[in-house]
Parts: C-alpha cells; sequence; structure tokens
C-alpha cells in the first residue's frame, strides 16, 4: 500500500520532464513507472513524507499494487500519461476520496487501473506499507495491518469498461464499433 495526500496532480503522477519517452515501445515505456511519483523538487506536497518515491531507484516497478490517495486525485493536465504510468509502476487500484473528472476518465477509458472511490478521507487511516484486500464485487476492502475495514462506492457501469480491458474493446464488444 501506497498512500498520498489530497490534490496529488499529474504533474506529480509523472513529472513533465518524463513524457519524452514512447508509450509504445517496450524499453521507453517502462520508464514511465521508473519515474511515477518521483518527487518533484519543489512540488512534493502530499507525497509520503520524506517524498518516498513509488519506486525505488533504477526499479521499473513498485513493490506496491494499491494506492490510496485523499481527494481530488489526478488534478491539473489532462494527460493519459498519468494512470498510464502508475499502471507501468506496477499499479493496479486505486481508492481515492474523490477524483478529477479527467484522470478518472483517463484511467477507465485506458483500462489502465481501477478508479475506486471511498466514502472518506482514508489517508488518516491507512499508511503506506499496510496491506491492503479489496473486493470489487462487495465493493469493500480491509486493511490485513490494522484490521480496519470499509466501503467503497460500487464502480457501476464502468465494472464492464473495465473488464473488456478498455473503451474502444468494450464498444466493440457491446456492437458499438462496426468490425468491417
Amino acid at each position: 500500500m501506497y498512500v498520498v495526500g489530497d490534490s496529488i496532480d499529474t504533474d506529480q503522477i509523472i513529472p513533465a520532464r518524463h513524457l519524452v519517452y514512447s508509450m509504445t515501445v517496450p524499453d521507453e515505456r517502462k520508464q514511465y513507472g521508473r519515474y511515477a511519483l518521483s518527487a518533484v523538487p519543489d512540488r512534493g506536497q502530499g507525497l509520503p513524507e520524506g517524498h518516498t518515491p513509488l519506486t525505488a531507484p533504477d526499479a521499473w516497478k513498485s513493490d506496491y499494487s494499491i494506492l490510496v490517495a485523499g481527494s481530488n486525485f489526478g488534478c491539473g493536465s489532462s494527460r493519459e500519461h498519468a494512470p498510464f504510468a502508475l499502471r507501468e509502476a506496477g499499479i493496479e487500484a486505486v481508492i481515492a476520496h474523490s477524483y478529477a473528472r479527467i484522470f478518472y476518465r483517463n484511467a477507465v477509458d485506458g483500462g489502465f487501473l481501477i478508479p475506486l472511490e471511498s466514502f472518506s478521507n482514508l489517508i488518516d487511516v491507512i499508511r503506506t506499507g499496510d496491506e491492503l484486500q479489496i473486493e470489487i464485487s462487495s465493493s469493500s476492502f480491509k486493511n490485513l495491518t490494522t484490521g480496519y475495514d470499509g466501503l467503497l462506492k460500487p464502480l457501476g457501469d464502468v465494472a464492464e469498461i473495465l473488464r473488456a480491458g478498455n473503451v474502444f474493446e468494450y464498444a466493440r464488444q457491446a456492437g458499438f464499433i462496426d468490425e468491417k
């Protein structure tokens, strides 16, 4: 579990100076994982104490697969690189109290990660390093480290898009895109 604060913007998720890598070339795309949530010297607010990066130095993947965030996660510019970078770092799901709409949409449309919403801000009851178990079917979670458990907002129709892999694959499977 990796925990960040409120209003983590897309430049904190993937600093603009690292947008030079191709998202389709395998050796380059892993750079997005390497630099996801790396400390931005003058904008480190909201990152874990000491500006702990998501990935270890010179690593491509994080030891964490779940990220917990406060309110307004993914605010800032509308770059699809942000949820992509988190996925490349190994993040499978984000639980946030609230999302910037464009980040949420980019996460779902690209099928990059599961964007879950909590009913309350969890950053005061979950810590980086805690072990968390998420049950998508019951919209619930349990902190295995502390015993704290809670409910999440249901994914609703978003679940179908994520199951399909991304919005385009969902549209194909649903017959919205004519395969000629």
